[in-house]
């Protein structure tokens, strides 16, 4: 049976990031089987997780991976607290999805949008060694 860290179990569920998750088991908000584990804790299918009492099931079987051509004036942001141009809120989809990196508010252009953590780390990790490729316009000549 396989077994999953539960930062990660909580961050694939579309809880929470696994930051979040980390924070969550730190405060001992969240308990296995009725029991507040350490951090690092993995389970299985069979464990009971909940969060402030309320248990949590993993509802994303499937990933979700979206392309986007993000406007000007959107900003690449999953707390929908802090902006009202926000991406998450622009894009209204159904479930969880966080941005895989980060377009910046006068920009546009093309960004990915998921609800899986994996992916996110292999793109955005540095020794992956991915291209990051951007076309940019100056209003003044470019000097040396």
């Amino acid at each position: 049976m396989e077994e999953t860290r539960i930062n990660k179990f909580l961050s694939e569920a579309g809880y929470c990031s696994r930051r979040a998750a980390d924070k969550l088991i730190d405060a001992g908000r969240v308990k296995i089987n009725g029991k507040i584990p350490e951090m690092g804790t993995k389970i299985t299918t069979n464990d009971i997780v909940e969060v402030d009492g309320v248990q949590v099931k993993n509802e994303n079987e499937k990933f979700v991976y979206l392309a986007f051509n993000k406007p000007v004036g959107i900003v690449c942001t999953t707390d929908t607290r802090v902006e009202k141009d926000n991406i998450i809120d622009f894009i209204n989809y159904p479930t969880r999805i966080f941005p895989i990196g980060r377009l910046d508010k006068p920009s546009e252009g093309l960004i990915f949008l998921t609800n899986d953590g994996d992916i996110v780390n292999k793109i955005l990790r540095a020794r992956n060694n991915h291209e990051k490729e951007y076309i940019v316009s100056a209003n003044k000549a470019i000097t040396p």
